[in-house]
């Protein structure tokens, strides 16, 4: 029994562990792009969700919105991103990638396809899979205690 509590009670440290040292290593690795972390993940993001809203984006990032619009105004700034209007909502923005992202994204995709490798290299595949499950049911279990927290909270409020 107080190996499960002990494995569980470090589960968050080792978690927040891998997050920074995986995004070091990332970041160094992906210098010479000359982008910051936050830009590169906003990118990837709009890259996956063509057309997304900063509101949306945001939300993603886990970010204030005011935040996320100065990183849109440095990738706008520097050729990679186009906001365009809503059609719908002219006090909306819709995010795009411009066609100069392309090479960017190919480039932060190799790096993370790298880091992805390398990190896991010397690891059994089917142990690596069983790991993957794992943390995927621990992300859905926060995801649903995040979405019962909200709820809660917003139910106070009204």
């Amino acid at each position: 029994m107080s190996q499960v509590h002990e494995s569980t009670s470090t589960i968050g440290y080792l978690i927040a562990d891998l997050s920074r040292l995986y995004g070091r290593v990332f970041d160094r690795r992906a210098a010479h792009l000359g982008l910051t972390r936050v830009q590169w993940r906003a990118l990837k993001r709009i890259h996956q969700a063509e057309g997304i809203t900063q509101a949306a984006l945001a939300d993603l990032m886990d970010m204030e919105p005011i935040a996320v619009g100065r990183v849109i105004d440095r990738l706008q700034k520097a050729g990679f991103v186009e906001r365009r209007s809503d059609p719908d909502d002219r006090r909306v923005w819709r995010l795009h990638l411009s066609s100069q992202s392309t090479q960017i994204m190919d480039a932060i995709e190799q790096v993370s396809v790298g880091v992805r490798q390398d990190s896991v290299a010397g690891v059994d595949p089917g142990e690596l899979q069983t790991a993957l499950k794992v943390l995927s049911q621990i992300r859905e279990t926060l995801s649903q205690l995040d979405r019962a927290s909200r709820g809660e909270s917003s139910l106070r409020k009204g």
